[in-house]
């Protein structure tokens, strides 16, 4: 049987929708791959009364209280091709295809690292990208900041509120005047070697190794990579997409509907600056939208 909503992606953002969804009773699939971006890290920060939880476990708990409603389904498994049509089709990578009236896309996004050696292995842990998230944890440490877009400048000017802080150019280009005067009234060193290695114990961090062979003290490093979608659904659907600042956004209006009539974006896939709480948030509107536009296309039917 169709469902009325399916959800691609079941994290904090298609977890939130499917909730809302099955509490307005109605049928909702949520299709989840099992990588959320935020699996690297032992702890998420700042979502109101979750603070230091494990995000894992988070997710596991939503799951528990979600699959408690007789309307929800959740299906493991990577959704790789959609058809539009009186509903939609989203076919799975097993083969199985399930129909609904309409769309959520949730599927988040990959970070497109530097590649650096020791930097993978220690993301999410003592190599981070938000401050807000991960910051206090370093607090009046030795900080880093590794310049890999015009907005690590910027980053670094916001990293020095937690700690000294060190733009590392990594071989690159000097900010510009204006640019660097701001770093310096905010205390920013510029470092412009190329950074060879990250070392330090495990996923900890004591320093990296530059291109001249000097070793830099750092306790935390932080970066803004480019992100990827981690489906190509909006695509195909025919999305608008806009450039954001760090890569690709599914372009939504208010209530996170979509350029395409009956299909939803939530969560990092459709919006810039990224968090729990603004996952959450955004998987909530598209949940109550979805169910307000399935009570009033039976009354304009």
């Amino acid at each position: 049987m169709p469902f009325d909503v399916i959800v691609v992606g079941g994290s904090f953002a298609g977890l939130a929708a499917a909730t809302y969804i099955a509490r307005g009773r109605r049928s909702v699939c949520v299709v989840d791959a099992g990588s959320p971006r935020n699996r690297f890290a032992a702890a998420s920060h700042g979502f109101l009364g979750q603070d230091g939880s494990d995000p894992r476990t988070m997710l596991a708990q939503a799951r528990g209280q979600l699959a408690a409603y007789p309307q929800a389904t959740l299906v493991e498994g990577e959704a790789v091709d959609v058809r539009a049509g009186r509903d939609f089709t989203v076919t799975l990578a097993s083969g199985e295809a399930l129909d609904a009236a309409r769309l959520v896309l949730a599927y988040g996004l990959t970070d497109v690292l530097p590649e650096i050696p020791g930097l993978a292995e220690r993301w999410g842990k003592s190599v981070l990208h938000c401050p807000y998230c991960h910051g206090y944890e370093f607090a009046d440490g030795k900080l880093g900041v590794l310049a890999v877009s015009p907005m690590s400048a910027h980053q670094a000017l916001l990293i020095a509120e937690w700690g000294p802080t060190t733009l590392y150019l990594n071989g690159g280009d000097m900010p510009d005047e204006a640019t660097c005067a701001r770093l310096a009234r905010r205390g920013v060193g510029i470092e412009p070697a190329p950074v060879a290695a990250l070392v330090g114990e495990g996923g900890t961090l004591s320093g990296l190794r530059l291109g001249d062979g000097r070793m830099a003290t750092v306790d935390a490093l932080y970066l803004a990579p480019r992100t990827r979608m981690n489906s190509p659904l909006a695509e195909r659907l025919g999305c608008a997409l806009d450039e954001g600042p760090f890569g690709p956004v599914i372009r939504t209006d208010a209530a996170k509907l979509t350029t395409v009539a009956g299909v939803y974006a939530a969560g990092d896939i459709a919006r810039a600056p990224h968090s729990v709480s603004w996952a959450v948030a955004d998987g909530v509107t598209a949940g109550v939208s979805v169910h307000q536009s399935l009570v009033l296309a039976r009354l304009a039917a």
